[in-house]
């Protein structure tokens, strides 16, 4: 026996349109950048470590929105290339990611292609559309459990025995 559809099985999948539009935003990008030969999410990586520095590798992995294998498979060619170098953390038991000065000056010489992508898309949108575009992606990437459960987690109390002036409870500053 069919079951009706209804109008909310009829509506649109906004996931299913969004993984399309992005899968030909970024063909866009990656065609606009192979002069360079870096496709653009490498291209966004070297970015992130040329802007904030060294980080851990979970700590990239959480600001690119990845999971550890997804971030590893798009590292590796930097690494290869001499782009990236992953060392040993400030203790043992982590990994850090920096930039390379041969992978800064391949983020460099890859600018101009990324600009031009992105002027490309400013021309077919418009300014407002890609401004509000933007926007809507940045309450979409909200959307990520890491981010909502940040945003749902109370500030963790101090412990009673926090030590404030003095070392007495209800003393804390």
């Amino acid at each position: 026996m069919l079951i009706p559809a209804t109008n909310s099985d009829s509506a649109p999948c906004a996931c299913g349109r969004l993984r399309r539009a992005s899968r030909a935003l970024t063909q866009l990008y990656d065609d606009a950048m192979a002069p360079a030969g870096l496709r653009v999410t490498q291209f966004s990586l070297l970015r992130s470590l040329a802007r904030d520095g060294p980080l851990r590798i979970s700590e990239l992995a959480a600001r690119q929105l990845l999971d550890r294998t997804a971030l590893s498979r798009n590292l590796d060619p930097l690494v290869d290339a001499g782009y990236v170098d992953i060392v040993r953390g400030r203790d043992a038991r982590t990994r850090e990611v920096a930039i390379t000065r041969t992978g800064a000056t391949t983020l460099k010489a890859a600018q101009p292609h990324w600009a031009q992508a992105q002027r490309e898309v400013e021309q077919r949108l418009g300014r407002a559309k890609l401004d509000a575009l933007i926007a809507v992606l940045g309450e979409l990437e909200a959307l990520h459990p890491a981010n909502a459960m940040r945003r749902s987690s109370p500030p963790s109390p101090r412990p009673s025995h926090a030590r404030g002036s003095g070392g007495k409870p209800g003393n804390h500053r």
